[in-house]
């Protein structure tokens, strides 16, 4: 294995091991569910890696590995709920549209980044819970404007979570493949 792929693999597992331990201290505790850098990871995909059919591995891989290693620790009766549920592709589908909103940045101000990191989490928001309410038994959330409403205010403390976490680790990921960089320690991946 070259010593570039090699660097990009040390990076990737770097970005997997924040994205375990996030959902392992922040998950059970309703008041910090959803702070993770996982956002923040589709954000910075779609803005550094070059090749766009390689921006989506990284931040599906770093989703993947982290529930299913939650899901494990579920399995063991180490965490109190699964890595992997019904609906879940969801997700994913809209960490690949975080992606393209970081694709839509590249090569702009450090402004526009830090409207991204505000804009992916509240698209996550406002499409994943009208999804859920889309989903949800009738007797969970009526089918109308109410129902609606309630649907998102239950995902208010979800929202400023992963708005939190994307606008603390948009900025610190950039520093750190930065401060690869400068020290050699990885490769540039955005094409000039």
């Amino acid at each position: 294995m070259n010593n570039k792929r090699s660097s990009h693999i040390i990076y990737l597992m770097v970005l997997v091991i924040l994205s375990v331990i996030c959902k392992y201290q922040f998950g059970p505790d309703i008041r910090w569910s959803g702070f993770s850098p996982v956002l923040a990871i589709a954000l910075i995909a779609g803005f550094f890696i070059p090749r766009k059919d390689q921006t989506f591995i990284w931040p599906l891989l770093a989703l993947f590995i982290s529930d299913a290693v939650i899901h494990m620790l579920y399995r063991n009766g180490q965490f109190p709920y699964p890595g992997f549920y019904s609906g879940q592709w969801k997700n994913y589908l809209l960490i690949l549209a975080v992606t393209f909103i970081g694709w839509a940045l590249r090569g702009k101000s450090y402004g526009a980044v830090a409207v991204g990191s505000i804009l992916s989490p509240t698209l996550f928001f406002l499409v994943s819970n009208f999804m859920v309410w889309l989903s949800a038994d009738e007797a969970f959330y009526a089918k109308n404007f109410n129902g609606l409403l309630l649907c998102y205010e239950a995902g208010l403390p979800f929202y400023r979570n992963s708005l939190l976490a994307t606008l603390l680790f948009v900025p610190a990921l950039i520093l750190l493949y930065n401060a690869l960089l400068k020290y050699r320690l990885l490769p540039k991946m955005v094409s000039d």
